[in-house]
This record gives structure tokens, C-alpha cells and sequence, in this order.
């Protein structure tokens, strides 16, 4: 069997290829300000300045968007903890230094354009927002030991994490960018307001770039060693949880998002997950060892399960949609 490849010497492997998307993402990637995405004409002081405070009546959002947009921006709030994961495994030289920062900074114009337009045209409690913003930021996030409490023998086949930290979070962030795309554009159309819809596409384009330049260099692992890489993406698959896991409320907010088609079962499974793996032809490839080929077999029974899974979930919410539509057709009558 092939060697596992050090932290190191998959980072020295891969700097060409991170040289390469990086130049990439540069000649595709349109600056953008978010100001100009804020009706600021809506906006009107808080009663610390003599104005009026939030009151739940002057939200246009119904309670679908509003766990979406909540859910979404308390995500993006929480880039110190996605930087410190990326920076320690990336490490700051060459191109993957200059990565960090650049995806670090576009990161950031997501909170900040979806902070400003939630507070001007009080779309939410921005008080409770805070609250919420100051709980999940210092609980902060790690998606790989998340990953790995989930994973009782990954000490033990890999022994330290820093050795497996590279391959972990690129596959993570790789899906994780991917379905964070998927939530933003179904939360603009949910909001059911085009100026919100306008800057959750923008915001979604930018996710996408950043999936591609992840995807691309976890394809390369893929060819350099694909048993390890293999093995990294089947973790992160098996045990994949989004980076709001642990922000309050994200459960009731998660189930309510489910339910209405902003991120459901069916679109991780369809929109996510399996674009990806074709993209890297996982099951077609014919370079995987003996260990490889085991773990191929137990991604396959993964998302064959994954799919009854999405099927069952769907049967159940349409059962419950169909109760609901049942009783407000009665109360109406």
C-alpha cells in the first residue's frame, strides 16, 4: 500500500496547484461593495438616538426567511474560526498564504453586507441577532474535530490530526462552500424581495468561486494519493455537518429551512455531494488501492442510504405541508 503523505509534503505537492487556482480565482472573481446592496433610504436611528427600536411588525420577512437569514449570517460571522482552521493548515507562504487572505476578505463582505441590510430594513430583532452573534463566535467552530468527535477510530488510523488536517479541510470546504451556495440563493427568493434576492446571488457566486478553487485542489490530492484523499472525503461525507452546528436556536431554524426548501436532504444529496464526487470521478477512477477500493465500497453504501434517507424525509414533509395547507383551507371556511 502506498504511504500516506505528511501535512508537508502534501503541502509542497500542492502549491502548484494552488499557485495555478489561485491565478484562477483572481481572473474570475468580480470586487463587489456592499454598500451598494443596502436600501440605506429604508433605514431610521434605534432609540438609542432618538429613534424608535425594533418592533416585530416592521419586518417584511415571514418566519422562513427570517431562520434562513439569521442562520446564513451567523455562519459567515463566524470566519475567525474558519480563518484560524485554514491558516493552520494551509500555513501562510507562498500561494497558499495569499489564498487564506484573499478567501478570508471576501468571506468577510458576506457578514457585512447581510448585517447592514437585515439592521436598515429590520428584518430581524438586531439586539437578539447580537446575542446570538457574541454565543456562537465565542463557542467558534472547528468543522474537521467536529468531524473527528464523530469518527471513533481516526486517532487511531491516523494518529495525530495535524496529519490529516490538510485533506479534511479542503473536502470539507469543499462541500461546505457548495451547500452554503445552495442556501443563499433559495434564502433571496424566500425573502421575497428583489433587492435581497440580488445580494444573496452575488454573495452565492462568491461561494461557488471559493468551492471551485477547494474542489480543484482536493481533485489534485485525489491524483497524488488517492487511497488518503479517499479517505478524507468519506470522513467529511459520513459525518458532514453545516458550520452553523451549535449557534442558537440552529436546530428549530435548520428544521424550519428544511421544510420550506432552502436546504433540505435532497439538495445536499443532489446539489452538494454527488456533483462533486463526479467531478472527481470516484467511481469510475481505476488508480485506488486495496484500502481504497474498501473505502469506495463504504462511501457507495453511504450515499445509497443517503438517498432512501432524502426520499423518506421528503414523503414526510410533503405529508405535513399537505396537513397544514388541509387545516387553513378549513379554518378559512
Amino acid at each position: 500500500m502506498a504511504r500516506a503523505l505528511t501535512q508537508l509534503e502534501l503541502l509542497q505537492e500542492l502549491a502548484p496547484v494552488a499557485e495555478d487556482n489561485v491565478n484562477r480565482h483572481l481572473k474570475h472573481a468580480r470586487n463587489w461593495n456592499p454598500h451598494d446592496y443596502i436600501p440605506w433610504d429604508e433605514g431610521q436611528n434605534f432609540a438609542a438616538l432618538g429613534g424608535s427600536d425594533y418592533d416585530p411588525e416592521q419586518s417584511q420577512l415571514d418566519e422562513v426567511a427570517k431562520a434562513a437569514m439569521i442562520t446564513n449570517l451567523l455562519t459567515e460571522d463566524n470566519l475567525p474560526s474558519y480563518h484560524r482552521v485554514i491558516a493552520d493548515n494551509f500555513s501562510m507562504d507562498s500561494a497558499w498564504g495569499h489564498w487564506v487572505g484573499r478567501w478570508t476578505a471576501e468571506e468577510n463582505r458576506h457578514g457585512i453586507v447581510m448585517r447592514d441590510y437585515l439592521v436598515v430594513t429590520r428584518g430581524v430583532d438586531p439586539v437578539a441577532l447580537e446575542e446570538a452573534r457574541m454565543i456562537h463566535m465565542t463557542n467558534g467552530y472547528d468543522p474537521v474535530l467536529v468531524a473527528a468527535d464523530r469518527m471513533e477510530d481516526l486517532q487511531n488510523e491516523y494518529g495525530d490530526l495535524d496529519e490529516v488536517g490538510l485533506l479534511h479541510s479542503v473536502a470539507y470546504v469543499t462541500f461546505q462552500e457548495l451547500a452554503t451556495r445552495v442556501s443563499h440563493r433559495n434564502t433571496g427568493k424566500a425573502c421575497n424581495d428583489p433587492i435581497a434576492d440580488r445580494m444573496l446571488q452575488r454573495i452565492a457566486a462568491d461561494e461557488n468561486l471559493h468551492m471551485v478553487f477547494y474542489r480543484n485542489i482536493c481533485g489534485a490530492g485525489m491524483d497524488l494519493s488517492p487511497d488518503q484523499t479517499l479517505r478524507a472525503v468519506t470522513d467529511i461525507v459520513t459525518n458532514f455537518q453545516m458550520p452553523g452546528m451549535g449557534m442558537p436556536n440552529f436546530r428549530r431554524h435548520g428544521v424550519l429551512m428544511a421544510k420550506h426548501g432552502i436546504y433540505d436532504l435532497r439538495q445536499h444529496y443532489e446539489e452538494v455531494v454527488m456533483p462533486v464526487l463526479r467531478k472527481w470521478n470516484v467511481f469510475e477512477r481505476t488508480d485506488f488501492g486495496p484500502e481504497g477500493e474498501k473505502t469506495r465500497e463504504e462511501l457507495a453504501a453511504f450515499l445509497e442510504q443517503l438517498d432512501k434517507d432524502a426520499t423518506r424525509f421528503e414523503e414526510m414533509r410533503d405529508r405535513a405541508l399537505a396537513r397544514e395547507a388541509a387545516k387553513r383551507e378549513k379554518q378559512a371556511s
